[in-house]
Parts: C-alpha cells; structure tokens; sequence
C-alpha cells in the first residue's frame, strides 16, 4: 500500500501523519509512507485544502483528520479493494 500525506507542515497535516501510521501500526499492514510538501505536487492531485491522504493514488481525505477509528476503517477499505 502506497500512502501521501498531502500538506504545507501545518499541525493537522503532522496529526494526519500521525494517526495514519498508527491505523497502519495497529492493523500490521506493510505501507510506504510519505509527507507531500510541495504545493505543485498537492495541486497535482486536484487537492485545493490540506491536509489530504492519497492511498494507492486515490485521493481519500481532504481537509479534515479523522481519528484513529475512522482511519482504520479506510485503510481497511482500501486492503479489501
């Protein structure tokens, strides 16, 4: 599973970060990580607002972190897909 955390660095983005890898740590599932920063990069998506996850190339959250319970349930979605 290939998992971006779209985001300038602003706090919501590291807290996306941060319950993305614990939904990952908790299901054990093998994921590659990693923090998107560049704003041609996150327009590049179509995202105008982060934070934003993109898993697998999809775009499946912008604007907003879920908790802990809710990001499990993504990335258990995406592990069924």
């Amino acid at each position: 599973m290939e998992i971006k955390i779209l985001g300038s660095g602003c706090s919501n983005c590291a807290k996306l970060e941060k319950v993305t890898k614990e939904g990952i740590a908790q299901l054990g599932i093998e994921a590659q990580v990693e923090k998107v920063e560049d704003m041609q990069k996150i327009m590049s998506y179509g995202v105008m607002s982060t934070p934003a996850l993109v898993i697998n190339g999809v775009v499946k959250l912008v604007g907003k972190v879920p908790n802990k319970v809710r990001m499990i349930e993504i990335l258990e979605k995406e592990l069924k897909a």
